[in-house]
């Protein structure tokens, strides 16, 4: 039995180029999410988050992809693009992907906190908007998940510096100064 060809088009090849990219953030300390962008079967643009490295709260791997993809394209339209992105979009990302007009996203772990691609909310597919994406989610979502609940869960273990006082609760009379 022959072994099957790896069809370098698929939405799991491109995901499997994301992780990559996620894992690369997660060993730089940053939220593992990672993105590639694909135009005609071939990667153009290629991120992992870098908001700490960069103190950017819009430094996010969609972002920077859409970015990198514009000036490869010479263009803002993206309109023959597919996103592959480990984590669901956020809001953030997701109205800057209606306005380049990417025609796909492919993600990997759904966000039900903040997820503007089906989870939270739909920012992709929302019929007043002038430019609605194709959406598939939850390609490879059981090692995309996995790479970010390892990642939070190391964070929340971490000891963090020394803690501050609790302020005194309103009204404590043993509190007042001028009592």
């Amino acid at each position: 039995m022959s072994e099957p060809a790896i069809d370098l088009h698929s939405d799991a090849h491109f995901m499997g180029q994301a992780l990559r990219l996620a894992r690369r953030a997660y060993a730089a300390g940053e939220v593992p999410v990672g993105a590639v962008l694909v135009r005609a079967g071939r990667i153009i643009a290629r991120a992992w988050n870098q908001v700490e490295l960069l103190k950017d709260a819009t430094a996010h791997a969609e972002m920077l992809a859409l970015t990198q993809a514009e000036a490869s394209v010479g263009d803002w339209r993206l309109t023959d693009c597919t996103l592959y992105v480990t984590k669901e979009p956020c809001p953030m990302c997701a109205g800057a992907i209606v306005h380049t007009r990417l025609e796909r996203v492919v993600f990997g772990a759904a966000d039900p906190k903040s997820g503007a691609a089906g989870s939270l909310l739909n920012l992709l597919q929302f019929p007043p908007l002038n430019h609605r994406c194709l959406v598939t989610g939850g390609v490879q979502a059981v090692e995309c998940g996995e790479l970010l609940r390892r990642f939070f869960a190391e964070r929340r273990a971490r000891p963090r510096g020394p803690a501050a006082p609790d302020p005194a609760p309103a009204g404590d009379p043993s509190q007042d100064p001028e009592g």
